[in-house]
């Protein structure tokens, strides 16, 4: 098991402890808000999260250092494992004290953690699993769901393709929770628009690298769209080897259900040109997320951004806002009320500007249908989306009365 130690971001706060007088040591400690970065920092998504999540999250603790009280920020590697991740949650609330557990990563590894952070009355903000079950019969009082979920990229992607007349289905799916769910809530749509699902392939999760046989599978299905129901470095090497194979040339459509500018980063243009996907944060959007770009770009280096790492940073400012309304007492003592509390407050960032949380924990916000450039469209670096359309948030995500969540009232 990987784990990185500790660091300790807030200006002013960063002597050690054990030259502080006991007294003086445990008032900064109760005075210190603690926030976890699960998630995976050496495998498929390392790209799309790791790093330079860490770095966003970084960036949100150091724009809210004046409301008097310290943020201590850990992070580790979950390896894509539930078992890994949740021994890491455990490892940090029991011993570590800490108050919130961000991301979660992979949805079999999140749903893990959801269910330790509810046990251990603690907060959740989730930001890069899909599942749609975390707000729905899985939802608690603990968990906030941002960025986005398996139900709206199926509704945006999954409907865009079936509009343009791609109805008939094949899907190569991540034999785990979050393939299992984006397959479940494609194949609704499709089946709703008068599409056919034609079967489906699963691939082994972690460790496939060959998806030839998967792609020979689905050819064989003669579907006009093959839906790639996988993400990270799984999404690029299928697109890669479907290239290869000429899959598009022989007139079938490539649906990738979830891809993030990384990983358009990782294609090249000339390969990923013509896609068409979903995010959610766009750093070339508007002015308020080119903003945010330029302040966080000095510490991510040359690395792509996506709306994970942006939902890292905006989770984490929405929490640290919240606490400092309530005061680090009150939010330390009841993760449930800290969410509720959450709920309560209007939500503005400069990512993914004004939102709601609503009662299930569905953090609302637009989702924005992308198609890839062509290279010669490009003007430069990371300027690879042209915009096709905008749902508002109400409309993006499922319903609230049909995800099944105990937290709605009917």
């Amino acid at each position: 098991m990987t784990m990185n130690r500790r660091t300790l971001l807030q200006a002013g706060a960063a002597g050690a402890l054990g030259g502080l007088p006991f007294r003086s040591a445990r008032a900064q400690a109760a005075n210190t808000i603690k926030v976890a970065l699960l998630c995976d920092f050496s495998g498929t998504y390392r790209d799309v999260t790791g790093p330079t999540e860490l770095a966003c999250i970084r960036q949100a603790v150091a724009e809210m250092n004046n409301r008097g009280f310290n943020v201590e920020v850990l992070f580790g590697d979950n390896q894509n494992k539930p078992d890994v991740g949740s021994n890491l949650t455990r490892q940090w609330i029991d011993r570590d004290g800490v108050d919130a557990i961000i991301d979660g990563g992979a949805s079999s590894v999140a749903l893990a953690a959801h269910d330790i952070v509810r046990e251990k009355n603690k907060v959740f903000l989730n930001t890069s699993s899909a599942t749609s079950d975390l707000t729905g019969t899985k939802c608690t009082p603990n968990t906030v769901h941002w960025t986005y979920d398996t139900f709206m990229l199926a509704k945006s992607t999954g409907g865009a393709t079936v509009r343009a007349g791609g109805d008939s289905w094949f899907f190569i799916t991540a034999d785990y929770a979050f393939g299992h769910a984006l397959e479940r809530d494609t194949g609704n749509f499709v089946k709703g628009a008068g599409g056919t699902i034609l079967g489906s392939a699963r691939t082994p999760f972690p460790g496939t690298t060959d998806f030839s046989s998967f792609l020979v599978q689905a050819m064989a299905a003669k579907p006009k769209v093959i839906g790639l129901a996988n993400a990270g470095s799984d999404t690029v090497n299928c697109i890669k080897q479907a290239s290869e194979f000429g899959v598009t040339r022989r007139g079938v459509k490539l649906a990738s259900l979830l891809m993030f500018l990384p990983d358009v980063h990782a294609l090249g243009l000339q390969t990923a040109q013509g896609l068409i996907c979903t995010e959610t944060f766009y750093w070339d959007l508007n002015q308020r997320t080119r903003a945010f770009s330029a302040r966080v770009r000095p510490h991510i280096g040359q690395n792509a951004l996506c709306m994970n790492h942006a939902g890292g940073y905006a989770a984490v400012m929405h929490y640290l806002k919240t606490v400092s309304d309530m005061g680090v007492a009150a939010a330390k003592a009841d993760g449930a009320a800290t969410v509720a509390r959450m709920k309560a407050m209007p939500c503005d960032d400069d990512c993914f500007g004004p939102g709601t949380i609503r009662a299930d924990g569905r953090k609302l916000h637009p989702a924005y249908l992308f198609e890839v450039k062509s290279p010669a469209e490009s003007r430069g670096p990371f300027d690879y989306y042209k915009l096709l359309q905008t749902t508002p948030g109400e409309q993006a995500f499922r319903p609230i009365n049909e995800g099944g969540c105990n937290l709605v009232r009917s």
